[in-house]
């Protein structure tokens, strides 16, 4: 598993690039592989680049390109919303940080904001995008403009609303906090909070967040005129040269910026001159306003000065420019070296690295989100591709996930029907297909048919098959894309969209069979929740199964829950939880449940159990107390079809979840049913599994 931190903020101007630099200069000196991600980030003009990310770049030397480092703009994130493409941000930003997982050891990752159009929707957001990427959260607030207490409040807000979305928080710091109440605060926001978080308060540091003269240059427009060599020089406050000098001087503080109109030679002259007196206090810059200058003895006599501090120039007028100039927000920018230098060393002053890294080790990723599973369905199908046959060629659903298919390189595929017609569904619809990598089989035309016809005779003979009835059974497509399975020449089949499930799997019971040690074929559907992946079997085959076959539907759920990734945790489904029911049907059950503790005892299972106690942590938890499984099962068993296939639909239906199956298990190579109500996505994701049952069956062997 790759290692990450996600640095997230409820609120704007929280100084989190502090806790950024600091914590990517702990884990460079650490590990070796490191990478930096901010899946959103502010707008920036055609032909700049966002500034934090430069810095980053430029100070760690990251062997990164800028592209590689965000996923989308604001801009992108509001289009998206406006175009009812809200699902699309997600799964963009998920597909740039797998991409960089492949690359790094560990991921820094930087959350928005919370400045300009997107503000109101970026907390959620930030926290949907940490839960779906599966990393922990360390949540910066800061204490400027507010008292403790509503520091304290805001901290516990932003927490509970990741908490609530089950975002995992590893830290909360508190920063730009009066350097007083450094104490006080940590014990404030720790006092809610579970002691497995860490807690930090960093005081308010204000050469880190006065803005610059490089900044204001850029901010307001202005054109710098002398002083180049000092533009990183930090304004604490600014001063109005609107009064008499004698009155003007009296308001001159340390590193403060005079704004006065161009024509005013003799404020400027004096604020150059008390700049360099023992008596005065710096300056950090001049800004003349109102599109005036000096006149040229005047900037002769300045050039000559032994020390000049930066003179601005704008077109605006005096108190236009001091509005604008005390709304500026202060950055970390790439040559600003004291300012970096200046945050490691308050980092590594304020937050206990010993401490954060004790409570990091902890973190345990929490079960598979869906985009995680999916995800690394299709990672795990590349790996080795695999050859699935698909016996409805002419189905339009079955050539629009074929299409998909090969454009991801997903897969091999070998189409069944007349060639003629399928070609011709292709062209009508307008599907981009490369035909030279997808054979199309008319099977009673094929060069295998009479082979394949009398395999068939010599494996059912014994049925009362003879040779002519092979040769009908053979013509059938559902026959013909089995025995191609059979024989190697594809390693899995689906169908099921337009056959029934009895016609798409009796040719696999007939010849293919099940596995030795399974006495029942069964099935799974992977149901991808919002915030999570169950397995729920069985719901397409076994009418009413027996205790011992769904003893034995148990064992096969579980043991495909673990190939693919999840931890199976089993719930024995009933009307009842416990010992508190009785009847044929819970027995049935319980009986099942004693069967399976028997042959898997390592296996974590519970029942019987109701379906709220098997997936609600609170209901499990009153329920069934002292249980592994109640409130956190991941593979859900029905006592019979009638249940199952109708529970699975309606949680399908009314959650919007993405049912991904059924996938058949116990025969000896996969052939797996479609639904014949099947969408084009549940057709991808059918083959995607077949392709991974095949990998596993032939590392079986």
């Amino acid at each position: 598993m790759n290692k990450a931190i996600y640095i997230a903020t409820g609120e704007p101007e929280s100084g989190k690039s502090l806790i950024t630099l600091g914590l990517l200069r702990i884990i460079l000196g650490r590990t070796k592989r490191v990478g930096y991600f901010r899946p959103i980030i502010e707008n920036v003009i055609q032909g700049q680049k966002d500034n934090h990310i430069e810095t980053v770049l430029s100070h760690f030397n990251l062997d990164m390109s800028y592209e590689d480092c965000y996923a989308l703009t604001v801009h992108d994130v509001i289009q998206k919303k406006i175009d009812d493409q809200e699902e699309e941000i997600v799964d963009i930003i998920f597909k740039k940080y797998k991409e960089l997982e492949e690359r790094f050891d560990f991921i820094l990752l930087e959350g928005t904001d919370f400045s300009g159009e997107a503000a109101f929707v970026e907390l959620d957001l930030n926290a949907i995008i940490a839960k779906n990427l599966g990393t922990p959260v360390i949540l910066v607030g800061t204490g400027k403009g507010k008292t403790d207490e509503e520091l304290v409040s805001n901290l516990h807000l932003a927490y509970d609303s990741f908490v609530e979305k089950e975002v995992q928080v590893l830290g909360v710091i508190a920063n730009k906090v009066e350097s007083k109440d450094l104490l006080k605060m940590e014990e404030a926001i720790s006092e809610k909070l579970s002691d497995e978080i860490f807690v930090a308060a960093i005081p308010l540091i204000n050469s880190l967040f006065n803005p610059t003269i490089k900044e204001i240059v850029n901010d307001i427009g202005a054109e710098l005129v002398l002083g180049e060599d000092q533009v990183n020089n930090q304004v604490e406050s600014f001063a109005v040269g609107a009064m008499q000098l004698r009155n003007f001087l009296t308001h001159l503080t340390e590193n403060c910026l005079v704004i006065t109109p161009g024509d005013r030679a003799d404020v400027i002259l004096a604020t150059l001159q008390a700049s360099i007196s023992d008596n005065y206090p710096k300056i950090a810059g001049i800004v003349l306003t109102g599109g005036l200058s000096p006149e040229k003895a005047v900037i002769q006599l300045i050039k000559g000065l032994r020390e000049i501090v930066p003179i601005l120039t704008v077109e605006r007028g005096t108190f236009e420019v001091a509005n604008d100039i005390g709304a500026i927000r202060s950055h970390i920018y790439p040559n600003n070296e004291q300012r970096i230098y200046t945050s490691l060393i308050t980092f590594d002053k304020y937050v206990n690295m010993e401490s954060l890294t004790k409570k990091y080790l902890k973190f345990k990723k929490r079960g598979l989100t869906p985009r995680m599973f999916q995800y690394n369905l299709l990672k795990k199908a590349k790996k080795v591709k695999k050859h699935i046959v698909l016996p409805e060629g002419t189905d339009e659903r079955i050539l629009l996930a074929v299409s998909r298919l090969q454009a991801l390189d997903v897969v091999d595929i070998t189409l069944l029907g007349s060639p003629d017609q399928i070609k011709s569904k292709i062209a009508q619809l307008g599907i981009p297909m490369n035909l030279d990598s997808i054979p199309i089989i008319d099977p009673v035309n094929s060069d295998h048919f009479e082979d394949y016809a009398e395999t068939l005779y010599q494996l059912r003979k014994h049925r009362s098959v003879n040779r002519p009835m092979a040769h009908d059974l053979m013509a059938d497509v559902s026959f013909f894309g089995t025995m191609m399975v059979y024989k190697g020449h594809a390693d899995g089949m689906v169908s099921g969209a337009v056959h029934t499930t009895q016609h798409t799997i009796r040719p696999a019971l007939q010849f293919i069979k099940t596995k030795p040690d399974v006495s029942v074929v069964s099935s799974v559907f992977f149901m991808c929740l919002e915030d999570r992946v169950s397995v729920f079997g069985d719901c397409a085959i076994n009418p009413n199964p027996t205790a011992e076959q769904l003893a034995e539907i148990a064992i096969s759920s579980a043991e495909s829950s673990a190939a693919f990734g999840i931890e199976p945790k089993v719930a024995m489904l009933s009307y009842s939880s416990g010992a508190s029911g009785s009847g044929a049907d819970v027995d049935k059950v319980r009986e099942a449940t004693e069967i399976v503790k028997k042959k898997r005892p390592e296996l974590k299972i519970e029942g019987p159990i109701q379906y709220d106690a098997a997936v609600d942590m609170s209901v499990g938890s009153k329920k069934m107390p002292d249980s592994q499984v109640a409130g956190q099962a991941s593979v859900l068993i029905f006592p019979d079809l009638n249940t199952g296939n109708n529970t699975y639909k309606a949680v399908q239906r009314e959650t919007g979840a993405i049912a991904i199956g059924p996938m058949l298990q116990g025969l000896n190579k996969p052939v797996n049913d479609l639904s014949r109500g099947c969408t084009v996505d549940d057709i991808f994701n059918t083959v995607v599994i077949t392709a991974i049952q095949a990998q596993m069956e032939l590392a079986e062997v």
